[in-house]
């Protein structure tokens, strides 16, 4: 196989030192030396996009690596973006929302021990990465996170776990594929893309997620003014609310696009199961709308990334319904 890859080195545990601090980072070409040699006929070019742990990327980061990472498609490369883990499951979507990425594969990867501590794990996943974005067969996965040699879509994938290897898994649906031996395999293809074109992040947009608890009096719902474009609510279940919150969130869907998520993390919101004060049915019909399975952070970043792009109330509604839609059948 012959295939160019382009590396996106942003940071993280993966290029770590023991002596600590952003300056002791690893550089790109570092990184990649310590993943071995590439599979034959694949070449990479390293990018040192930034250097920061990955709890501190900011939208203007991501939007910048998303263009770049949308030229290196267009250029004829497959893509690796490595970063910490704190927050690769929301690159990876938000990268999933804004690139093109039928003609090659965007993979994200990153490492959950530093190189110099025993059973470091990014040079493993950095070559499996390689090694999926190399590969023609992983075209039309949409962006996936390759971990622990399993292959994610970005619309499943959470980290799991504070500490193991095997942190990343995509509860309710599972891994893609895996890597096996350097080689990709997939088991599973996505129905359809998240969203049917790439998103643009042209506008400045700020969205809200409140997670709600036993006992929430939604003083925090008080906080969502003006300087905010949207809401995610990480409700109870299926969808649930405090009987109590159903009004405050009903005033603030009359101003803003309000999602309802679930705070389980797994599983899609129920839209007419139950029908109580406070249930997703009686949350629902006052204007909110629902996240499907999404959990909480990505419903954030969906709904930022379509505000970003200038979405209107209709439009953001029709994007997290299309969410549901049945997948069309496939000609034999």
């Amino acid at each position: 196989m012959t295939a160019r890859v382009t590396v996106f080195t942003l940071g993280g545990t993966i290029s770590a030192s023991a002596r600590g601090g952003d300056a002791a980072r690893l550089g790109g070409a570092q990184v990649l030396a310590a993943a071995g040699a590439l599979p034959d006929g694949v070449t990479a070019e390293v990018r040192d996009f930034r250097r920061l742990p990955s709890s501190s990327l900011a939208f203007d980061d991501l939007a910048a690596l998303a263009r770049e990472v949308r030229e290196a498609v267009d250029a004829g490369s497959g893509v690796v973006v490595v970063q910490g883990t704190d927050t690769l499951e929301e690159t990876a979507f938000l990268l999933d929302l804004t690139c093109a990425t039928h003609r090659r594969p965007v993979v994200v990867t990153g490492a959950m021990r530093r190189p110099d501590l025993p059973g470091a794990d990014g040079a493993a996943n950095l070559a499996a990465a390689i090694a999926v974005a190399a590969d023609p067969g992983c075209r039309g996965l949409g962006v996936v996170a390759v971990f622990a040699d399993q292959i994610h879509a970005a619309r499943h994938v959470r980290k799991t776990h504070t500490t193991s290897i095997a942190t990343f898994a995509s509860p309710g649906a599972g891994p893609l594929g895996t890597v096996v031996e350097g080689e990709p395999r997939v088991l599973l293809r996505p129905g359809r893309p998240v969203v049917d074109r790439p998103l643009r992040l042209d506008r400045p947009a700020r969205v809200a997620l409140i997670t709600l608890s036993l006992g929430d009096r939604g003083e925090l719902l008080e906080a969502v003014d003006d300087r905010f474009d949207g809401l995610v609510v990480a409700a109870f279940g299926a969808g649930h609310v405090p009987a109590w919150l159903v009004e405050p969130l009903a005033r603030l869907a009359a101003r803003m696009p309000v999602v309802l998520a679930s705070r389980t993390g797994s599983g899609s919101l129920l839209t007419r199961t139950y029908r109580g004060p406070g249930s997703e049915s009686d949350v629902l019909a006052r204007g909110l709308i629902p996240a499907a399975d999404l959990d909480p952070p990505k419903a954030r970043l969906l709904l930022h990334a379509l505000l970003a792009d200038g979405a209107d109330h209709a439009r953001v509604t029709a994007a997290f319904e299309a969410l549901t839609a049945p997948t069309a059948p496939t000609t034999p």
